[in-house]
Parts: C-alpha cells; sequence; structure tokens
C-alpha cells in the first residue's frame, strides 16, 4: 500500500489513523470477525471499520447490568444506516426496508436527522443477509458512517417540487461521485470477487480519499430558498440553490458548520457554516471534491475532536481555504448572490405541486413503530403497496409521500383516515418543531434520554403554553442524549444537551431560520428545574413579543441570553 502524506500535524496519528493504515481499505478482518460464532460482538478495531460499511456495533444498554449480573457478555446488536440521497426512496424501496425491520430488526424504522434509514437491533450473523437485501433493492449502506461523506441532504419539502428534482439530481450525483470506491464492501457483504486493475495487480486507489480517506466524518447539505430546513450551515459543505424565475442557477457556497462538541472543553464547539461565494449549478460537483480535498490534506489526524472541517478553517483562516480551493479548482468562485431563508420546518398535510400531490405526514422522532392504539407501521406499508411515486425522508425525521397522481389521492387518503396516520397539524407547534436523536438504549455514546423522553417533556410544555396562549407559536425544540449534537440541538431556539442520566444543559437563542447558534442558559438541571425555568419566561414572551417575533430572537432582546453568531463564541 503506498504511503500517503499529509502537512505535519500538531502531534503524531491517532489509533484511528493508525486502524485505517493497517485495514487494507476498509477491509480489516470483518470477514472473520463475522464468521466467529462464539460472540455476538465483534473486534474493538473492527467496529471502527465497519462504521464506513454503514453500521455501528451497539448493545441494549437497558440489559447490561442484568447480562454484567448473569456474567453474560452484553446484548450486542448491530444499528444498520441505508443511504437514501436527498431522502429519496421508491415505494419497492420502502417496502423492502419494512421487511427487513421485522425479519432482522426490532420490529421499527428510524428515519434519521440526514435523511436516511436506519435498522436497529440486527443480530451479527442476519448482518450480511441484511445488506445483501437492502442492495437487492438498489439501495447501499457504505459511507453512510464513518471518515467520509455522509448522506447528502436536500430539500425535499413538496410545494417546491417544480425545482426539486432537478436539485435532487445534483444532489444525488455529488453522493455518487464521493462515494468511497474501495471493492472491500462488495467484496465482504455482496460476494463479489476482488477485482484487479490494468495492470493486472490489486493495488486498489482511492482517487478522492486516499489510502487514510478522512480525519473525521464529512456532512454536504443542499438547501432551496425560503426553506432552511437541511439546516445548511450546520453542513461541513452547505449549498444554497440560487433560483431565478423559477429556474436554478447554481449554488452560493457555505463552508465550516458542524453540530457536535465534548463537555468541559472549549477547544470544541457546535459552528455555523459561512457563505464563500457562488457557482455555477455544473460546477457544484467539483467544488464539493475540492473542499473534501482541501480537509483530506489539511484536517487534523492527532487528535479527533478537533478534526471536523471547521476546525480546521478556523485554524487556517476563512481567507486562506477560499484561495486553496480556487487554486485547486483552477478558477474562482463568483461573489454569492443574494437568498432569504424565512423557516426551517416542514409543511404538514397535502399540497399540490408539478401537477402533482404530496402528503407530508408526521412521525415524532422518526420513529417508524406499530403500537396497540396507534398501527403507525402498518398504515405506511400499506400506502407503499399502492403508491406509484416516491417516499421522501425529511430533515425534521417526518415522511412525505410525494408524487401522488389525482387517481391515486382518494386511495392513500383512505388509508391515511383508516390507520389514523397525522399530518401534525392536531399537535400543537412546538410538537411539530421538535426532534429527537435516538439516545438511550442503544446508542453508546448517550448521556441521557432523547427520543424516549422528550415526547413527555413536551406533553408538560403544552400546558404551560396552553396556559400562555402560545399552542399554535411555531418554537424549535431540540434534544440530544450527548454533545455529539445528532439532532442539531445547537440549532434550537430551546436546545437540551444531556450531561447524565435526567440531566440536561439547556441551551436557548438560536435563530428559527438556523442562521444563530444558542448558547448556555442553565447546566445539569432536571425536569422540575426546566419547567420552572422555563414556564415564566414563556409566560413572558407571550406578553411582551413583538410582532412575528419569534422565541429565539425574543430570549436575546429580554436580556436572558446573547446572541452567538459564531461558534468561537459559544462558550464565551
Amino acid at each position: 500500500m503506498a504511503e500517503q502524506k499529509f502537512p505535519q500535524q500538531d502531534g503524531p496519528p491517532s489509533e484511528m489513523e493508525t486502524i485505517k493504515t493497517n485495514s487494507n481499505y476498509l477491509r480489516g478482518s470483518l470477514v472473520e470477525s463475522f464468521a466467529d460464532r462464539i460472540s455476538g460482538g465483534i473486534p474493538e478495531a473492527d467496529t471502527k471499520i465497519l462504521k464506513f460499511h454503514g453500521s455501528y456495533q451497539q448493545d441494549d444498554r437497558d440489559l447490561r447490568l442484568e447480562r454484567k449480573q448473569q456474567k453474560l457478555e452484553p446484548a450486542y446488536q448491530f444499528m444498520i444506516r441505508v443511504r437514501a440521497a436527498g431522502g429519496v426512496a421508491t415505494p419497492d424501496q420502502w417496502l423492502v426496508m419494512d421487511d427487513l425491520a421485522h425479519r432482522y430488526g426490532n420490529g421499527t424504522l428510524k428515519l434519521t436527522t440526514r435523511q436516511a434509514f436506519q435498522l436497529h437491533g440486527v443480530l451479527k450473523w442476519n448482518m450480511k443477509q441484511s445488506i445483501q437485501e437492502i442492495n437487492g433493492a438498489l439501495m447501499d449502506t457504505i459511507a453512510a458512517c464513518g471518515d467520509v461523506n455522509r448522506n447528502v441532504m436536500c430539500n425535499p419539502n413538496p410545494y417546491q417540487s417544480e425545482v426539486h428534482s432537478e436539485v435532487y439530481q445534483w444532489s444525488q450525483k455529488l453522493s455518487d461521485h464521493l462515494t468511497p470506491q474501495t471493492e472491500a464492501y462488495h467484496e465482504i457483504w455482496l460476494d463479489e470477487e476482488k477485482v484487479l486493475d490494468s495492470r493486472g495487480d490489486d493495488e486498489e486507489v482511492e482517487p478522492i480519499y486516499g489510502a487514510l480517506y478522512l480525519p473525521r466524518k464529512f456532512k454536504i447539505g443542499v438547501a432551496v430558498p425560503p426553506s432552511n430546513d437541511v439546516d445548511v450551515f450546520s453542513q461541513d459543505i452547505g449549498f444554497i440553490a440560487i433560483l431565478e424565475d423559477g429556474q436554478l442557477q447554481g449554488f452560493n457556497v457555505a463552508i465550516g458548520g458542524g453540530m457536535g462538541m465534548t463537555h468541559g472543553d472549549t477547544d470544541t464547539y457546535p459552528q455555523l457554516g459561512r457563505v464563500i461565494g457562488y457557482c455555477p449549478a455544473d460546477q457544484m460537483v467539483d467544488v464539493g471534491e475540492k473542499l473534501l480535498t482541501i480537509q483530506r490534506d489539511y484536517g487534523n489526524r492527532s487528535e479527533r475532536k478537533n478534526a471536523r472541517f471547521k476546525y480546521t478553517i478556523d485554524r487556517l483562516g476563512l481567507d486562506w481555504v477560499l484561495e486553496e480551493l480556487n487554486n485547486r479548482l483552477g478558477w474562482s468562485l463568483e461573489e454569492a448572490r443574494p437568498y432569504s431563508f424565512d423557516h426551517n420546518g416542514d409543511r404538514y398535510g397535502w399540497v399540490q405541486g408539478d401537477g402533482k400531490w404530496h402528503l407530508t405526514l408526521f412521525i415524532q422522532n422518526g420513529r417508524i413503530k406499530d403500537s396497540d392504539d396507534y398501527l403507525m407501521m402498518t398504515g405506511l406499508r400499506e400506502i407503499a403497496k399502492v403508491h406509484t411515486g416516491d417516499m421522501r425522508l425529511t430533515p425534521n425525521q417526518n415522511l412525505v409521500i410525494a408524487n401522488v397522481t389525482d387517481d391515486k389521492k382518494q386511495e392513500i387518503d383512505e388509508l391515511v383516515a383508516t390507520y389514523e396516520l397525522t399530518d401534525g397539524k392536531h399537535n400543537s407547534a412546538l410538537r411539530r418543531n421538535s426532534m429527537a436523536c435516538v439516545a438511550f438504549p442503544t446508542c453508546g455514546l448517550a448521556m441521557a434520554e432523547s427520543e424516549r423522553y422528550l415526547p413527555s417533556l413536551v406533553d408538560k410544555l403544552e400546558v404551560v403554553l396552553d396556559e400562555a396562549g402560545l399552542n399554535e407559536k411555531e418554537i424549535i425544540i431540540r434534544m440530544s442524549g450527548c454533545p455529539n449534537g445528532c439532532s442539531r440541538p445547537a440549532l434550537g431556539e430551546i436546545g437540551f444537551i444531556g450531561k447524565g442520566p435526567g440531566k440536561y444543559n439547556m441551551y436557548l437563542g438560536a435563530g428559527f431560520t438556523g442562521d444563530r447558534l444558542n448558547k448556555l442558559y442553565r447546566e445539569n438541571i432536571n425536569e422540575e428545574e426546566i419547567l420552572d425555568t422555563l414556564k415564566p419566561m414563556l409566560f413572558q414572551y407571550a406578553k411582551e413579543r413583538e410582532d412575528n417575533e419569534h422565541f429565539g430572537d425574543y430570549v436575546i432582546r429580554a436580556g436572558y441570553i446573547e446572541a452567538v453568531h459564531s461558534g468561537l463564541d459559544f462558550h464565551d
């Protein structure tokens, strides 16, 4: 394997860099580890390589203590993440995911905040068959996790369907272009033979990533104003579509966003992407590649906590990165063009666009499941059986039944009524704008509950909002079980990040359109303290707010918190 050179870092390569170096282009010893029937888990080094193939080893943390007392190994299981660029899937692909969730998973599907599918609870011996069936449905899991570009997000909102198709196609092209070229995925999971190159040997080359891939994960999102539903400023690269007379012209380019941080480490922080210029639509893929290679070459490979692109930019300077980008492109970005965002949530219910109908359904925290009183998963399965359009996973973990024809609309309407599927309109505005990551029991990083807890906290806050007359006032609330920030909590007007069991740091003041970070207001508080803190504040907001003033703007104007427009000021 050819040695890859990078500019000198502040210290020696991290353990993960060594693992990647020894992985033989992401093969590791995955074949041997998954053939081992003695344990339900795999060795630590292989779990890190497995992420590049789209899966995390997890265990049921609800059972940890019990199994330890019984002298049993943890209840190992695997999460499989399935890429769907722009969140678009066919009804047949939906049915495959539904079937796999019941045969090999825990009977549920998770729609992620990056518009991907997640299967939870897959046992080691069912992994290969699951991935093969996913690929048989023309989907894949490669690069859904790991130190590579993740699922490319794209605005899915149906009222913009006139331009969605074109913008989605560019997102798909970028996703395909940045997919790792290693044959390891196909060899390990799909039983394909190793392909020899034109010289007749087996030396592999990753034309974009190189042998060591990226220093950390990399995220790209494409927004279509006036909707910032992809939280474009939270992305390593954000492309903002520029439309003229309803036609796509090109994209403004924002760089250096990211949500993750580490509690107590002020050298880590969430950050907002910064707009550096404009490119024509047909140059988007080239710009994305060249920015990714800058991070590949200059990102921190010694300290993973400081390895994201945002830290590279803040270390080297925005002007330096722009100059380096223009040099690699061989041409220069144009001056950024005007745009404006007015929201970042979904628009629920039926809308008509581009001659078709589109139905956005509310999926609380993205969890698709059946319960005794709500057969959501069954209802969506029945819709997928008759639907002839597509299924769009939204960045807010909801679902759009998209491109419904006139003759199918009544049939789908009847299924919606039969299974009492909700478009969210009967929910409070707070609940419609809520988002939580998975956290317990499967996420190994979780410090506190999130998906299982946020709905009950919203129940209690709804009582306060009703009393204050704010039940229909849009307020963005987000919760993450740890500071990795998968639910993008730093962009919540009210944000919670888990600190310990039942304890959260509470942040206030993010911008409603995703263009301002929030700031720490209370640390390590429980539910009683959360409610005691928010209740008087919400009542005061109800009385004192100005016309069309959002809660995040109000708490800054009222002096509760200072505005934060850069992650460098997040801890001040």
